[in-house]
């Protein structure tokens, strides 16, 4: 699992480190009962607080991707694949949020956002 933080993201450290988890989640590279490593070990691996990785696993296992179990470790929880659509549909009705927003905020329109959707998404294809 490769973990990359930015002390210059805007998100706070234990959010970048939530994120890029459930990332690896969402592409199938973390799987049902796959092994994290120690919220010690990360730690030292990320230069960050165990207090950062603690808050980011705690919140992992608040939301359901993540069970620990005390002397074991703490392990991906399993997700059946309709479960795990509609987090991800979730996460990016999120993202969408925050555009509308920040596209309001600069005087966009709806069609103009709407346009831009299109043409990113014709691009992917």
């Amino acid at each position: 699992m490769n973990i990359v933080i930015s002390n210059t993201n805007k998100d706070p450290l234990f959010h970048q480190i939530k994120e890029q988890i459930k990332q690896h989640i969402f592409s199938g590279e973390l799987k049902e009962g796959d092994p994290l490593p120690s919220m010690r070990l990360l730690a030292k691996d990320l230069k960050v607080s165990v207090i950062t990785t603690k808050r980011a696993y705690e919140e992992l296992e608040k939301e359901g991707y993540l069970v620990s179990a005390v002397g074991k470790g703490t392990f991906v929880a399993g997700q059946q694949p309709h479960v795990l659509k509609e987090w991800q549909i979730r996460e990016l009705e999120n993202d969408l949020e925050k555009l509308v927003k920040a596209g309001r905020h600069i005087g966009l329109s709806k069609e103009d956002l709407i346009e831009m959707i299109v043409i990113y998404y014709e691009e992917e294809s």
